[in-house]
This record gives structure tokens, sequence and C-alpha cells, in this order.
């Protein structure tokens, strides 16, 4: 269960820088203050459980960023398109969940 929550915590964390880069090269400052919570919360995940990873949560760890960094600059493109809207997020939560089924 540690890996997953390693695998999570590394993606939201490089998600959340991605994310932050973009926000404050681009001057939304309120979002990059509200996104700097986002970034202390995984920071914290990480410092709790990286010290004592065996080989598959390190394998975890290291799997999360690269799908974090591209999954932020997705969602960030998307964001400034206006083709992706936070009123949207429920609906896409759906689409996804229907997938699965």
């Amino acid at each position: 269960m540690s890996a997953l929550y390693l695998l999570a915590s590394t993606f939201g964390l490089v998600f959340a820088l991605g994310l932050q880069s973009q926000l404050v090269n681009n001057g939304h400052y309120v979002a990059a203050f509200l996104n700097s919570a986002a970034i202390g919360s995984c920071n914290l995940v990480l410092f709790k459980l990286a010290p004592d990873a065996n080989g598959v949560e390190v394998a975890a760890y290291l799997a999360g960023g690269p799908f974090g960094i591209v999954a932020s600059m997705w969602v960030y493109r998307r964001m400034r398109e206006g083709t992706l809207l936070l009123q949207d997020l429920p609906l896409i939560g759906r689409i996804f969940s229907e997938r699965r089924s």
C-alpha cells in the first residue's frame, strides 16, 4: 500500500510543481498561492514514506514524476484554451468511471 501512496504523492507533487511553474510564469498569484498547499501536502507524504522505501516503492516513487509532469502540462494547456474548466471535472470523473465498468 505504501507503494501506491508513494506513486500518488510523487505524481501529485510533480503535477503541482509543474502547474506552479505555469501559474507563476503567467502571473496567477492566487492560484499559485493555493497550489502551494498541494505541494506541501505531497512533500509531507514523501518525507514520511520515502526514507524506508523498498525496491517496489522506489520504482513507484520514480514512476509518479513523469506521469505527473505530463498530466500537469496537459491540464494547464486545456485550462488556458478554455476546453477544460473546473466545472467540467465531475463530468470527466464520470467518463473515466464509466470506462472502467
